[in-house]
C-alpha cells in the first residue's frame, strides 16, 4: 500500500488514535478503552473514550516536558526518535504505575489515569520528579542476534 494511502485510510478508520499507541502495541501497558484494528498488514490502537484520550494526551504531554533532563533533551517541542517516544511511553507509565498501583502486573493506562485525577485532582500536580525515575530507567528491548 503506497504511504500517502494508508495515511488516508489511517485517518478515515481511526479518527480517535490512542495516545499511548506505542506503549499498547509492545504490550507494555493495556488499556481498557483500547481498540485494536487492522490495516494493511499493520496493526493500529484506537481510542474508545474520546475524553479520555484527552486526558491521557495531557499526560503525555507533561511527560515529555519532565523527562526532557532524563532524555538529555533541551527542545521539548521537537520530534522525538522512536526510541525517546518509546522510553517516555513506556517508562513513564511504569513510573506512574509504581506511584500509583504498585501491586498491578503490568500498566493500565485509562486506570492509572484515573487513580491519578482522583489521588491529584489535576494530572500536572503529579510528582514528575518521582515518575520520570522510569523513563530513566526503562530500556528498549534489545533484538535477538540469529545465530551463524
Amino acid at each position: 500500500m503506497h504511504e500517502a494511502s494508508f495515511h488516508a485510510t489511517r485517518q478515515q478508520i481511526n479518527p480517535l488514535p490512542c495516545v499511548f499507541e506505542k506503549a499498547l502495541l509492545c504490550q507494555a501497558a493495556a488499556c481498557e478503552a483500547a481498540q485494536r484494528l487492522a490495516l494493511a498488514e499493520r496493526e493500529l490502537v484506537a481510542c474508545r473514550e474520546p475524553l479520555a484520550r484527552a486526558a491521557c494526551g495531557q499526560l503525555l504531554t507533561l511527560l515529555r516536558q519532565n523527562s526532557a533532563f532524563a532524555l538529555k533533551l533541551k527542545d521539548t517541542q521537537r520530534v522525538l526518535p522512536h526510541a525517546m517516544l518509546m522510553k517516555v511511553q513506556c517508562g513513564g507509565l511504569v513510573g506512574l504505575k509504581d506511584l500509583l498501583d504498585p501491586a498491578a502486573h503490568a500498566p493500565d493506562v485509562l486506570k492509572l489515569v484515573r487513580l491519578a485525577q482522583a489521588e491529584f485532582g489535576a494530572l500536572d500536580r503529579l510528582p514528575f520528579s518521582r515518575i520520570v525515575q522510569g523513563v530513566a530507567h526503562w530500556q528498549i528491548r534489545k533484538r535477538s542476534r540469529p545465530r551463524t
